[in-house]
């Protein structure tokens, strides 16, 4: 009996442990080893939304091309923004005229015509000293010269059919002193002379009386203005506002500030064109005293024999 309780209480121990080791699996956390063999079948699974993905057709391809017409289509639209504001300055800029013109009376009117006046008178002038070569002598002087050599043929030949007013008074010299005695050559060189001047300088005094009258007629709407403002101011008696009395007086001076932008583009006008043609009457000077000096040595040697 012994035996066998010894060999039963042997084959307990022995099998303690492994009755033990279930309950030990069951009651330690588990989970990792579920997940990981349930993500190992998972991975290995081939994506299959992938090769859809890559077998669609480039149906949307041609969409970074549909900007392109629309900035075509835009860019005509950029000048009709400043053709408005062109337009619209235009406008403002004609009420504003409109009504400085409203505002400074009779006088205002004529200094208006006076300015457009001036400008023709000044553009027709620079055509017309363009057109008799005012600035331009080299034809002039080359014929001089020709005949300070003794060539006057050629120094006629030069200066023939020339429009250019220094050119005209050298072939007037030049046929005069050909034809004619030295005294009488010098009155016909001189008569020729003062008449071409005298066309280049058409058109001086017009603009030297605009800018004479100009500021006075500037002057005679302020009066007239200033008049208008006291009468306004006394009319209203004790109830007279000073913001009327200032608003009359501005107006007024409109006038004067109107003609004096008038009168200063035409003295400057003027005096620029006055040098213009003192210089012409300088270089015709000197072209026909240099014809006559040269022909003199001939005309001595003449009278000496």
């Amino acid at each position: 009996m012994t035996r066998r309780a010894r060999a039963a209480l042997a084959a307990v121990f022995l099998t303690a442990p492994l009755l033990a080791a279930p309950a030990a699996a069951q009651n330690s956390p588990a989970a990792p080893v579920p997940q990981i063999a349930a993500q190992a079948p998972a991975a290995a699974q081939p994506e299959a939304p992938a090769a859809p993905a890559l077998a669609m057709p480039h149906s949307s391809a041609p969409a970074p091309a549909a900007p392109a017409p629309d900035a075509d289509v835009l860019a005509p639209a950029d000048p009709l923004p400043r053709q408005e504001e062109l337009t619209h300055t235009a406008r403002d800029a004609a009420a504003k005229a409109l009504k400085l013109l409203r505002d400074g009376g009779p006088s205002i009117w004529a200094i208006a015509a006076l300015s457009v006046i001036t400008l023709a008178l000044i553009l027709w002038k620079i055509w017309r000293l363009a057109l008799i070569g005012a600035w331009s002598r080299g034809k002039a002087g080359r014929a001089v010269e020709a005949f300070e050599r003794g060539d006057t043929g050629t120094a006629l030949a030069i200066v023939k059919g020339r429009i250019g007013i220094r050119s005209r008074v050298v072939a007037a010299a030049l046929t005069a002193l050909a034809a004619l005695p030295e005294d009488r050559a010098r009155e016909e060189t001189a008569r020729v002379a003062k008449l071409h001047l005298g066309s280049a300088a058409t058109g001086l005094g017009a603009l030297e009386l605009i800018a004479t009258i100009a500021p006075l007629l500037g002057l005679l709407g302020t009066v007239l203005g200033m008049i208008a403002a006291f009468q306004a101011l006394q009319a209203a008696g004790a109830r007279a506002d000073p913001a009327l009395l200032a608003g009359g007086i501005w107006e007024a001076l409109l006038t004067t500030a109107a003609g004096m932008a008038v009168a200063i583009p035409a003295s400057a006008a003027l005096t620029w064109f006055e040098a213009v043609i003192s210089r012409i009457r300088r270089d015709i000077e000197d072209s026909a005293t240099r014809l006559f000096v040269a022909a003199a040595p001939a005309e001595l040697k003449l009278a000496a024999e």
